[in-house]
């Protein structure tokens, strides 16, 4: 350990191990320990001082330091506290009062846009009561009927049976401002021409 030859710091060294070193994971370390049992016959005519223990032996000085945060800083690390070009946390905080700001105009003018109102396009049939009631006048009811948000559309007679007609009407209606069952409830108010009234399709537009 502290010459080419084995010697007594070999042996010291030697004797404070308990087991031998396990060559998977300490090859050198097992090597040594293999060489120097060779010699236990010859422990006391190995040259050294054998009353010393063996903490006393290894390098004189040791580059390698235990605990890191110990280390003297080297001139590589002295530099780093050097801000040549400005702090990163100075750019990030840049870079997000800039994104800051993107995103509040942003905000503001999707804010300013005014949303398309949800559109459904309703087919409904209106019954009579029979085929003696007056459809012309029925119909004509119907289309005086006025919502904010309701557009009537085109309408036909379709034969039911015994020679009675229903009104099938299309109409459009904003569903935020128009309830089917509101405006159903209007045109059956109509006791004298209307028997019911069903939807017949509803489609989002």
């Amino acid at each position: 350990m502290s010459s080419y030859g084995p010697s007594q710091a070999d042996v010291t060294s030697f004797k404070a191990l308990k087991d031998a070193p396990d060559s998977s994971k300490y090859p050198h370390a097992s090597r040594w320990y293999k060489h120097i049992s060779s010699y236990e016959s010859e422990f006391s005519t190995l040259p050294g001082d054998p009353s010393k223990a063996y903490t006393t032996y290894g390098p004189e000085k040791s580059e390698v330091t235990l605990n890191p945060k110990d280390a003297p800083a080297t001139a590589e690390e002295d530099d780093d506290d050097v801000d040549l070009f400005g702090s990163d946390d100075e750019e990030d905080i840049e870079a997000a009062k800039v994104r800051e700001e993107n995103l509040a105009a942003y905000k503001k003018k999707k804010e300013g846009k005014t949303k398309p109102a949800a559109k459904s396009i309703v087919t409904l049939d209106v019954k009579p009561w029979d085929d003696e009631t007056d459809m012309k006048q029925l119909e004509a009811n119907l289309r005086s009927i006025e919502m904010d948000g309701l557009t009537w559309g085109g309408g036909k007679l379709v034969p039911v049976g015994f020679g009675i007609k229903k009104l099938q009407v299309n109409l459009v209606v904003e569903d935020e401002k128009v309830s089917i069952d509101d405006l159903q409830a209007k045109i059956e108010e109509d006791e004298d021409h209307v028997q019911s009234t069903d939807v017949v399709a509803m489609q989002k537009l």
